[in-house]
């Protein structure tokens, strides 16, 4: 029985081309956007309360320091209201206005939060298209053994 050796380098190999050019796209634009992020968050000097339970006194400019900043703040707004959220005081009570105010910083600072952990998301796809692609890349480069078909042995009866 005799095998027959066939290269696969076309498709495959593009595929894999393909694969690792889009990975590296995403992990820049997940660099890039990781970076904005973080210099716009801290190009408006933000620091976290003395009083917050992590990071304190910390420039906002990163995911955990969001969260932090956006937790004590929650925290104050709450103290200042005697434990009502914004929907529970008085339209006419004073302090509704903090916590209104409370609110949109928060969702802001979460906000910033859910875009690094897009960010990240992206770096984290276009490391594994890196992969898939590269191995693409290698299995387009090895040859493939191919076996000539044979013929089904006839049965009787």
């Amino acid at each position: 029985m005799s095998t027959v050796t066939a290269e696969r380098r076309g498709p495959v190999r593009t595929l894999g081309l393909l694969s690792v050019i889009l990975g590296l796209v995403f992990i820049v634009a997940g660099a890039v956007t990781w970076g904005l992020v973080s210099s716009n968050l801290a190009a408006e000097r933000i620091t976290v309360a003395e009083d917050a339970s992590s990071f304190a006194g910390q420039t906002v400019n990163s995911p955990w320091t969001a969260w932090s900043q956006a937790d004590i703040i929650q925290h104050h707004a709450l103290k200042a209201s005697g434990g009502k959220t914004y929907a529970e005081l008085d339209r006419e009570d004073p302090v509704r206005d903090t916590m209104m105010t409370a609110s949109f910083l928060r969702a802001s600072l979460f906000t910033s939060v859910v875009s690094f952990g897009v960010a990240l998301f992206a770096v984290g796809v276009g490391v594994l298209s890196l992969i898939v692609g590269w191995a693409l890349m290698l299995l387009g480069r090895r040859p493939v053994a191919v076996a000539p078909a044979v013929a089904p042995a006839a049965t009787t009866v």
